[in-house]
């Protein structure tokens, strides 16, 4: 979707090292595609800081809560992972959905615009 520019996808730079550290150690040879793939479809955000992440203390499993609040610093609306359970309570003005609910959001969005 970012490819053909129907959506506008970010990424931090904690989530990327995520990433490639799994692809490095599970299916390596991979990791071209995955970088072709970042390079034409994700903006690279910074990680946040550690005075950032003091006022969302609590929001997310401690780990994923510099990628959530990559998330809020940027205004992103969702936040797509499998590990929808790491972001409970969350932040109020993101939502984090799995990625095949994020896709019948996509499609349920682009069917009221027709």
């Amino acid at each position: 979707m970012a490819e053909i520019t129907l959506i506008e996808a970010l990424a931090s730079e904690q989530v990327i090292g995520e990433v490639e550290g799994n692809l490095q150690a599970k299916m390596s040879r991979a990791m071209p595609a995955f970088r072709m793939l970042v390079q034409r479809c994700l903006q690279v955000v910074p990680d946040p800081t550690s005075e950032a992440m003091l006022e969302h203390e609590g929001r997310a499993h401690e780990k994923d809560l510099p990628i959530l609040v990559a998330a809020v610093r940027e205004q992103c609306p969702w936040l797509i992972t499998f590990n929808v359970n790491d972001y409970k309570p969350g932040h109020p003005e993101i939502v984090v959905l799995r990625p095949g609910d994020f896709v019948q959001e996509v499609r349920y969005l682009l069917g009221r615009m027709g």
